[in-house]
């Protein structure tokens, strides 16, 4: 079953078309990259998925379910995560304090008030801090983080809550080269439960992870496929790789 399914996927702004009747599918367990040059509507893409742009026309369903329309954090409890280009964490808090926020706290006020931190809370914690490699840097401010462990702190904050689509927006910008390779292996240790879609410049990187990769241009689909497929179309090669 398809994780998520978009058919006609289109946003207009101003009469002008950012995302062009796209159709496509994300099966679950597999990392798709979605690429291309700046303006191809990628963001957007994720926007619309995850509700914070509404679609001007399209459905899209996330586990055979229909979201089009729905509000953002209806689609966020359904199971769907969304990390930013820029890091939102908060960097007056320690990363432990960052992922126990995260945690669902129950789908109420009453939840939210008679919240306790209990051992089950802190394995929970641990045990994602543990796959972000931040499990030694549990009580420092997240203020005091590399970029790229902040990077890996925002997607544990995400993890956490355990989302079925996590939809990435340029995670290793930014990273060093070893923090690139780290990150590729979170990716792939995550996808075991869940499907993964990651807008990213780094070839190399999207090569890496990627089992399907989706090449946008001017709002619409230019070419899909193996990142060798792709790389070796002569239109993806014209419009994005500079050849």
């Amino acid at each position: 079953m398809s994780a998520i399914s978009a058919r006609g996927l289109t946003k207009r702004y101003n009469g002008t078309l950012a995302v062009n009747n796209i159709d496509f599918e994300i099966p679950t367990g597999r990392i798709v990259g979605l690429i291309g040059p700046n303006g191809a509507g990628k963001t957007t893409v994720l926007d619309l998925i995850c509700g914070r742009t509404r679609v001007s026309d399209s459905s899209i369903k996330f586990k055979n379910q229909e979201i089009t329309g729905r509000k953002e954090q209806e689609i966020v409890r359904l199971g769907i995560g969304r990390k930013f280009q820029t890091p939102t964490i908060y960097e007056d808090l320690t990363v432990f304090e960052n992922l126990e926020l995260s945690l669902p706290r129950g789908r109420n006020v009453a939840g939210a008030l008679f919240w306790k931190r209990t051992e089950e809370v802190r394995e929970q914690v641990k045990d994602v801090a543990a796959m972000i490699f931040l499990q030694d840097h549990l009580d420092r401010l997240a203020e005091t983080l590399s970029h790229g462990q902040k990077q890996w702190l925002e997607i544990g904050m995400l993890l956490i809550q355990d989302p079925e689509l996590l939809m990435l927006d340029e995670p290793v910008a930014g990273m060093s080269v070893s923090e690139r390779a780290k990150t590729a292996e979170l990716l792939k240790q995550i996808i075991k439960n869940r499907s993964v879609i990651v807008i990213e410049h780094d070839m190399k990187f999207v090569e890496t992870i990627a089992h399907r990769v989706t090449v946008l241009h001017q709002g619409k689909v230019l070419a899909e496929g193996d990142m060798q497929s792709v790389q070796a179309n002569p239109k993806v090669k014209e419009v994005y790789l500079g050849h």
